[in-house]
């Protein structure tokens, strides 16, 4: 029978991170969360994955139980903590999993640091270049004619930063839950406890305008993003590559999300998630969980 456990590790650069961890096989597989979120909301997956897998859900820096003491300033803050968090733990993945903010992570994860995992799975990933952040016009939406530069610029926005960041200091769950029925749950919505739990979870994230930015700025493909020139990084992936994308995702376009399979090329394998929004996880579980499982079950010479 399969266990999970919340713990916490410190890292040699000062920062302390929460992670979950579901005993198994041999192979391990990583799970990197997305904004707003922490490894909390991955609890669903981590309880229905094939238990061949060992499994570790990590906490990024600013989220759920893991410390802030320094702030991020780009994605590879991030993936220089994963880094440290794998070889505290003497991990060896086999495969990385990352949703949203945390498919970008994954994907600056392993176009800088050698022999990262044998897989890498994408889910409503953000883009090889980045994630735009625009100001809020007069109709209280995205204005895309102004795209924001700086992170006082992205602090400063009204209409997303301070909304939901004023929701956070309110304590303010309705707003929340308002905002993820429009925004991220398309089909279904976790049951009314779980669901309490992933607000009480959100309230826990320390630097929401400098994930923004951090997303706004990251481009490691070979073109121009708009705001910043490509670094060309992606090409260091050699990995095969899953791109899961819910055709009613609202928060991660289709064209961000071909963004990452013209960028990695042959190495990427596309899935559309049919009646899925930006989280299969609570959208359509059995199918998420089937589909990332063909991926992991798959040898070498069959991509």
């Amino acid at each position: 029978m399969t266990t999970m456990e919340l713990k916490r590790v410190k890292l040699p650069n000062g920062e302390t991170l929460g992670y979950r961890e579901r005993n198994g096989g041999e192979k391990a597989v990583l799970f990197i969360h997305g904004n707003m979120t922490s490894s909390k909301h991955w609890d669903l997956v981590l309880e229905s994955l094939d238990d061949r897998y060992t499994l570790y859900a990590v906490d990024l820096r600013g989220f759920g139980i893991s410390s802030y003491q320094k702030p991020i300033h780009e994605l590879k803050d991030f993936a220089e903590d994963v880094h440290l968090f794998v070889k505290a733990l003497n991990i060896n993945p086999y495969a990385i999993v990352g949703w949203s903010l945390g498919g970008a992570i994954a994907l600056q994860y392993c176009s800088i640091y050698k022999n990262p995992c044998e897989k890498l799975l994408l889910l409503a990933s953000g883009s090889t270049r980045g994630y735009p952040f625009f100001a809020t016009g007069p109709d209280g939406l995205p204005d895309v004619s102004k795209r924001l530069e700086t992170l006082e610029e992205v602090k400063a926005d009204v209409g997303k930063t301070q909304a939901v960041q004023g929701a956070y200091d309110r304590r303010d769950k309705d707003f929340l839950k308002n905002l993820w029925n429009l925004a991220i749950y398309r089909r279904c919505q976790p049951d009314p406890e779980k669901y309490d739990e992933y607000l009480e979870d959100m309230m826990t994230q320390r630097n929401l305008a400098e994930v923004y930015q951090a997303l706004n700025a990251f481009n490691i493909s070979s073109v121009h993003n708009g705001l910043t020139e490509g670094n060309k990084e992606v090409a260091n992936i050699s990995i095969p590559v899953l791109v899961m994308w819910g055709n009613e995702d609202l928060v991660v376009t289709e064209s961000m999300t071909k963004e990452i399979v013209e960028d990695l090329g042959d190495k990427a394998t596309y899935v559309e998630l049919p009646n899925c929004g930006h989280s299969p996880l609570i959208d359509n579980l059995d199918l998420l969980v089937t589909t990332m499982e063909d991926f992991l079950v798959k040898e070498a010479n069959e991509f």
